[in-house]
């Protein structure tokens, strides 16, 4: 790698690899380990603390969900790629790899809609994460990952648990050691109130993980300002305080161009007689670069105990691998030529369980030889097509009109009595067989040495890991 540019996207496509194989952080998947290994910058921020403006202003798109309550209710993996000046700005989402959005407003919509897919219109939480990637001229190069707002109370509509469910969430982001914090904070609002501070002090006491981040500076009561927070007198950092001012909702209301809100903040910091002189390190340009610039350092520090990670477990996977049965070509044609081969192996070895040669088809000759015949002789039938029971029903159903031959519906009613009783017997004898078959099918994948699924490892694993 050249650049530590290239160093982020290399943790980019770790990262979504990680997801394709069901690894996001906690759990006990296999690779639980190397997602946690990983640098990235996790957004924490109580609700309508401003979050969603913050990443909207650093990316210079309009393009999250808003509204009230719990809007953001899966973790959201932004990862922003810088492109030439000049081309064209689009996204893409690891669910929808082959579609490229230039609309981000229907960006938007696919979050709506992914969110729901996993958790229903309901307003549940999921700790799956979507995977948003944004490249663009107006961007630098860096991953977020946006988490849902904390909150002190559930309201309607939201479970009794969703409070501790949040910051459990949030928790297991931001409690790994390789975890850069990104605590948002209204100005507007006393810090020492601060939900993201609160947990970033529990979980990073020292503050060498976090970066604090003061939002609606110009909503601020007049007269008042926050440099004793800005300049870390109330509330000390290992990273400088950033302030942010985000656009209005009557900006938002008119559809206000973020190229222009970023404009109009630096306009704001340069002529503020409150922070003029910060004006050079205030803003979402500044603290996007600052972001960035941290990431690269921190994955160029972590850069050994990555490769060794990933070396180990491709090692540990090889063995597996070598356990499992022979190698695998890994080109395309010769792939598909051994899934056939292993399919044509599949049918010879069921075919020889079910017509002879091996134990499994002269259990099923016995349930309808022996189990079936031995439960339909145990049937009442004796009683039930007794003289005295057709005359019952016979004469039940010719009613009060006289017939000249028994009516049809009398020999219906025996019928269908008849075969109520056949209903225990052929529902015991088909679930026999279908337990005989499903233990055959068992048996037949172990003798083939399960070798599609060392197919789907080798594409899966070695395909992400290897670059």
């Amino acid at each position: 790698m050249t650049t530590m540019e290239s160093l982020i996207g290399l943790v980019n496509r770790i990262q979504r690899a990680c997801t394709m194989l069901g690894d996001y952080g906690g759990g006990d998947n296999a690779f639980s380990s190397l997602w946690e290994a990983l640098p990235s910058v996790a957004v924490v921020g109580g609700q309508s603390s401003g979050k969603s403006s913050v990443l909207e202003s650093v990316v210079g798109r309009d393009f999250l969900p808003r509204g009230s309550g719990i809007v953001t209710r899966r973790p959201l993996v932004l990862q922003l790629h810088k492109t030439e000046d000049g081309s064209q700005e689009y996204a893409e989402f690891l669910h929808l790899p082959k579609r490229r959005f230039t609309d981000f407003s229907m960006v938007r919509k696919e979050i709506q809609d992914e969110t729901d897919r996993v958790t229903g219109k309901t307003k549940q939480i999921s700790p799956i994460p979507i995977h948003l990637s944004i490249y663009s001229p107006n961007v630098v190069n860096l991953t977020l990952i946006d988490l849902p707002g904390l909150t002190k109370v559930a309201v309607e509509g939201q479970p009794d648990t969703i409070v501790e469910d949040i910051e459990s969430m949030v928790r297991s982001y931001v409690e790994k050691p390789n975890s850069v914090i990104l605590a948002i904070s209204p100005a507007n609002q006393d810090i020492a109130t601060s939900d993201a501070m609160k947990l970033a002090r529990e979980v990073d006491p020292t503050g060498e993980r976090t970066f604090g981040v003061l939002t609606k500076l110009d909503l601020m009561d007049k007269g008042t300002n926050a440099l004793d927070v800005l300049e870390g007198r109330s509330y000390r950092l290992q990273h400088p305080w950033v302030g942010i001012v985000n656009r209005s909702q009557a900006d938002i209301n008119r559809n206000i161009d973020m190229i222009v809100a970023r404009r109009k903040e630096r306009e704001y910091f340069a002529t503020s007689p409150d922070y003029g002189h910060l004006a050079g390190k205030m803003g979402s340009e500044y603290l996007a670069k600052l972001l960035s610039k941290h990431l690269e350092s921190v994955i160029r520090s972590r850069i050994p105990s990555i490769t060794s990670l990933i070396n180990k477990s491709i090692e540990e996977l090889e063995s597996e691998m070598d356990h499992l049965g022979r190698p695998i070509a890994v080109d395309a044609g010769a792939q598909l030529y051994t899934i056939l081969e292993l399919c044509r192996a599949f049918d010879r070895i069921f075919k020889e369980h079910l017509d002879g040669g091996r134990p499994g088809g002269d259990r099923i000759y016995g349930v309808f030889d022996n189990q079936l015949p031995a439960a339909l002789r145990k049937l009442p039938f004796d009683r039930h097509l007794s003289l005295q029971n057709v005359k019952k029903v016979v004469s039940e159903a010719d009613g009060y009109q006289p017939h000249l031959i028994a009516p049809e519906q009398g020999y219906r009613r025996l019928i269908e009595g008849s075969l109520s009783y056949f209903r225990g017997p052929a529902e015991a004898s088909a679930d026999a067989v279908h337990f005989v078959l499903k233990e055959l099918v068992r048996k037949s994948i172990g003798e083939t040495q399960v070798e599609l699924y060392k197919l789907y490892l080798i594409s899966e694993l070695t395909g992400k890991f290897m670059y």
